[in-house]
């Protein structure tokens, strides 16, 4: 299967800061060269694992990581009942550019959120992908319906501090997505 390089791959790896060694989830999809660029990243001594709603995204997952030769624990899962231990990882890394975190419900995000602070260590960061303003070109062509409820409540950056990560914030908005950072205190 043949994987084309992803637009926000590079971006994604430069903005979550992942290191060689770190114990790595994704939660979502979206895009499945950015699960096997992060664990390209971390290595063998570090872990990567991703979990994902259904076998579908499953499948696409497994199939990126054997193109790219890397190790990659897949887990199907909902959201707020992931099957990892409490305070497992580094870095939780959602990918949710079409609309997992926008999509929810607010008491849904709020659990799905206090449980990506649960599998993470004390100190750990949550970073988030989402779709930003396009830019440039893309701005004539591509055009977003925001989700104006979500945006009131304050996004993910005001769900993340409503779930306990301090300090929370915006860290760009470039190339039409949207990157936030939360850390856990």
């Amino acid at each position: 299967m043949f994987f084309r390089k992803s637009a926000v791959e590079p971006l994604t790896v430069t903005m979550s800061a992942v290191r060689m060694g770190e114990r790595v989830l994704q939660v979502g999809v979206d895009d499945a060269a950015v699960a096997s660029a992060i664990a390209a990243k971390v290595g063998l001594s570090g872990n990567a694992a991703i979990a994902v709603a259904d076998e579908r995204d499953a499948a696409r997952a497994h199939g990126a990581a054997a193109s790219a030769g890397v190790l990659v624990d897949v887990k199907v899962a909902p959201l707020a009942s992931l099957p990892f231990d409490g305070e497992a990882f580094d870095l939780v890394v959602v990918h949710g550019v079409h609309g997992l975190v926008s999509s929810l419900d607010a008491d849904a995000r709020l659990a799905a959120m206090r449980e990506w602070r649960r599998v993470l260590r004390q100190g750990g960061r949550v970073m988030t992908i989402e779709a930003g303003p396009a830019t440039g070109i893309a701005s004539v062509f591509k055009r977003q319906a925001p989700n104006e409820a979500y945006e009131a409540a304050g996004g993910v950056v005001g769900g993340l501090a409503a779930a306990g990560f301090k300090p929370v914030r915006l860290l760009a908005e470039r190339e039409g997505y949207k990157f936030a950072e939360g850390i856990k205190g």
